[in-house]
């Protein structure tokens, strides 16, 4: 049978084949392919077709709903008559050749796009409402993609708020410590998944993520992202660092605030704070006093400036660990930071601190100062009392003070410096505080104006807890560590805000901040060329806050800083109050 007699057959065969309807009989599948197979198979090896690839075409499709009729073979056909042109055309390849060359995806045409050298895939798991679950592709040109669009369709919601953090990250470089952090580049989703947990942590959310979504408001923007990333996706980033990492960005961010003067760097004081842990692993227990009962904790050490009320850094340990284990650690963090002369930094702690192996430590391997209170022990309030009269200095009715030396048990360094201050008039109501610390400095001045400054960590703990740091969260470290690493990022962006705004925001704990300024102001989004117009409707209390942040790009150059924003594909930001 010649080639020409063999299509017309084929017609005729795919009229008499065509599907008939639902009330008709069915076709017999194997119609068409009875008469074409033997000629295919002679076909194919006359013209070198391998065997392999022989098989691939001769076979009858195995999917349910495929047509078995004379459409089917329009494929082999089509394959063949070109097969039949490049053979005719000396200069070509042949047919064996051009088979071998190809693959089953170039063969067709489709898809193509999956076999690009530098794409890399990346799906991330999403929640577009509370309930509802989706995976979303999240390579480069995509989000991009899908930014641009949600910009050109404008938004409106509740939360356009946040949007004022955004030049503050401008001024401290979140984009470029994030962007280290993860070790990724500009177009990659995984600082902008770090930077929606930055935002996350200002807004004070707490519990499950998919319980508490702010998709579709404006949040995902604000990071660059088409979509809000879910627990499980944000677990497997900060799954993927370790410790180091995380204290790596602790430094780099405390150097960025020290420089913009965030930190006076003269005081340090330290505190554990501990947060009650109802994990189901076996872990130490720790009681507040005799009549409470043991419960679990997890441990945060923080460090704060004294003088600003701001954060320093923090470590992040397991309940066990003992406190002259981690102490040093934290120590060599402010270290790190502020980068201190000798006897420049006093270190402020409570009680606790009080043991020789730390005043050892401080003294022989830091160039910090300590300054702790003394235990009421028997064997210290005979000393106290030991103390001639005629040592104290009368500083007002009611209160002395003097210093002496002492050497603390066990110590292999000192003698220290004692601090003594006596409250009462009278002999038989004295009343005796003692401070041990490792800097020969005015009493007085020590006592009364530096050491109350340790107080400010604990207002501190009350004011910015609900930045991430209120719950015990996950027992594994890496994680907790990153997470509340962010919750830094927030708290340095939200000063900065804080500072602009003034009072009575200044002094607003970190909840009545996010409810009221991040969540409780209603306007729009939209794009005019470059710049992203951010509209703030019924913003009275804000009135103040143009000065700072209408005809922004303009005012971020006059401060040296680029206007654009990185993770929002260098688009410019403005600001409208109306």
């Amino acid at each position: 049978m010649s080639l020409s007699s063999w299509r017309c057959s084929s017609k005729v065969s795919a009229v008499e084949s065509r599907p008939k309807s639902p009330n008709d009989s069915a076709i017999p599948g194997n119609v068409t392919f009875k008469c074409v197979k033997p000629f295919w198979t002679r076909a194919l090896k006359r013209f070198g077709i391998p065997s392999e690839a022989q098989k691939r075409i001769t076979e009858e499709p195995t999917n349910s709903y495929a047509r078995r009729s004379g459409t089917v073979s329009s494929t082999p056909m089509l394959l063949l008559k070109s097969l039949l042109r490049s053979c005719g055309n000396q200069d070509s390849k042949s047919a064996s050749v051009v088979w071998t060359e190809s693959s089953t995806i170039t063969a067709y045409k489709k898809k193509l796009y999956k076999l690009k050298p530098n794409r890399k895939p990346c799906d991330v798991e999403t929640f577009r409402t509370t309930k509802k679950t989706r995976i979303e592709q999240a390579d480069a040109g995509r989000l991009e993609r899908e930014v641009r669009q949600l910009l050109a369709n404008k938004i409106s919601g509740n939360m356009v708020g946040l949007w004022l953090l955004i030049p503050e990250h401008l001024r401290l470089g979140t984009w470029d410590l994030l962007r280290s952090w993860c070790c990724q580049p500009a177009d990659s989703v995984y600082p902008r998944l770090a930077l929606q947990l930055v935002h996350e942590a200002a807004l004070c959310s707490s519990g499950i993520r998919d319980a508490r979504h702010f998709s579709q408001r404006g949040f995902e923007l604000t990071n660059g992202l088409p979509f809000v990333a879910s627990d499980t996706a944000i677990h497997d980033l900060l799954d993927a660092h370790t410790v180091a990492e995380a204290e790596s960005l602790q430094v780099a961010l405390g150097i960025v605030r020290r420089a913009r003067g965030h930190f006076k760097g003269q005081l340090i004081a330290i505190d554990p704070f501990c947060k009650r842990s109802y994990t189901k692993r076996q872990t130490t227990r720790y009681r507040r006093d005799e009549t409470t009962k043991p419960f679990k904790t997890a441990s945060s050490y923080f460090a704060l400036d004294a003088d600003t009320s701001q954060p320093i850094g923090f470590i992040h340990n397991v309940s066990s660990l003992p406190l002259i284990r981690s102490c040093p650690k934290l120590l060599s963090l402010c270290s790190d930071i502020l980068n201190p002369d000798p006897g420049q930094v006093l270190v402020l702690a409570d009680t606790q601190h009080y043991t020789s192996e730390l005043m050892d430590y401080v003294h022989q391997k830091t160039v910090l100062d300590l300054l702790v209170p003394m235990r009421h022990t028997r064997y210290t309030l005979e000393f106290f009392r030991n103390v001639p009269h005629q040592d104290f200095t009368r500083r007002w009715a009611g209160y002395a003070t003097t210093k002496q030396t002492y050497k603390i048990k066990n110590s292999l360094t000192g003698p220290h410096h004692l601090y003594l201050q006596r409250s009462g008039e009278k002999p038989e109501n004295y009343e005796f505080k003692g401070f041990l610390g490792s800097r020969d400095a005015d009493e007085c001045e020590t006592l009364v104006d530096d050491f109350p400054k340790r107080w400010h960590i604990e207002e501190f703990f009350n004011v910015s807890q609900d930045l991430g740091w209120r719950r015990a969260g996950t027992r594994n470290i890496n994680i907790r560590y990153a997470h509340m690493t962010m919750g830094l990022l927030a708290q340095a962006a939200c000063h900065e805000l804080r500072m602009k705004l003034g009072e009575p925001y200044e002094s607003w704990d970190a909840k009545h901040f996010a409810k009221t300024i991040f969540q409780g102001l209603e306007g729009d989004i939209r794009v005019s060329g470059d710049t992203i117009i951010v509209t703030l409707y019924n913003a009275e209390e804000l009135e103040h806050a143009r000065t700072h942040y209408e005809n922004l790009p303009e005012k971020l150059q006059a401060d040296g800083i680029d206007p654009r924003i990185p993770w929002l594909y260098n688009f410019k930001l403005d600001f409208r109050f109306k």
